[in-house]
């Protein structure tokens, strides 16, 4: 067996990164060999430190699953040690996506809108039902989460249309708010909606509404474990890249 991807995990102490941390102990092709936060409670098996800086142990991979003031420091460590990094952080300026871009020429970055590798599929499946289906067929999209999420649409919603769009002849219209405005639907337009409620991790469904017939492209995440394993299977893929920007496409293209 060839050896695991050594990685160093930022935000580690939180939610997503203690899922990461955990779900890694149970995949031999991983390990989890330093990690970066402001907090450490002493209960993770690998030494956290407080800034990329001050780490001294050699790895494959970083994985960010923190916060986006927590970006450039890490990819400035990232550049200066020449390691790729899989970043799983949401919310990003146009600014910090940009020096993320400028960094992708030093190392190799994976970058996501939603590290879900089930989510990345629908996307793509979407795209090409767009291809065959577009000229008569109503597009929609739904999307459900939690109550304390905080943006309306998702961010994952914005991607998968996004997706649709490029695949569309013409550009689509995105249509947030039906209830304010009285008129019949435009054949231009991508309906965007949005449910909160409960504890909803993270539903999405791709609605094609036809003559007679639907047609609609589903993905429920049950638990967030899925954006954990995402997150190790970009790893993996990234050990040994040297420098550009890579996604979940590149990644699925090669399963």
């Amino acid at each position: 067996m060839s050896n695991p991807t050594k990685i160093i995990l930022s935000g580690c102490s939180g939610h997503m990164g203690r899922m990461i941390a955990s779900l890694a102990e149970t995949k031999p092709e991983c390990e989890i060999v330093a990690g970066v936060d402001l907090v450490n409670d002493g209960t993770l098996s690998f030494p956290v430190f407080s800034a990329p800086s001050d780490i001294d142990i050699p790895a494959d991979v970083i994985i960010d699953f923190s916060h986006p003031s927590c970006l450039e420091p890490l990819l400035s460590y990232a550049a200066d040690k020449k390691i790729p990094a899989v970043i799983c952080t949401t919310g990003l300026s146009a600014e910090q996506k940009n020096f993320m871009y400028q960094i992708s020429d030093k190392t190799a970055i994976f970058f996501s809108a939603n590290m879900s590798l089930g989510i990345n599929l629908i996307a793509e499946l979407s795209k090409r039902a767009t291809a065959v289906l577009e000229d008569n067929y109503d597009i929609e999209i739904v999307e459900a989460h939690h109550n304390r999420k905080l943006d309306a649409p998702s961010g994952t919603a914005l991607y998968i249309a996004d997706t649709i769009n490029d695949a569309c002849k013409e550009s689509k219209e995105y249509v947030y708010d039906r209830h304010s405005v009285r008129k019949k639907r435009d054949k231009r337009e991508i309906g965007m909606h949005s449910i909160r409620g409960g504890t909803i991790v993270g539903e999405h469904t791709v609605i094609f509404a036809g003559n007679d017939e639907i047609i609609e492209i589903k993905h429920t995440a049950t638990s967030r474990s899925v954006f954990a394993e995402g997150s190790l299977a970009a790893a993996v893929y990234m050990n040994g890249k040297t420098s550009g920007m890579y996604d979940m496409n590149d990644l699925l293209a090669s399963k």
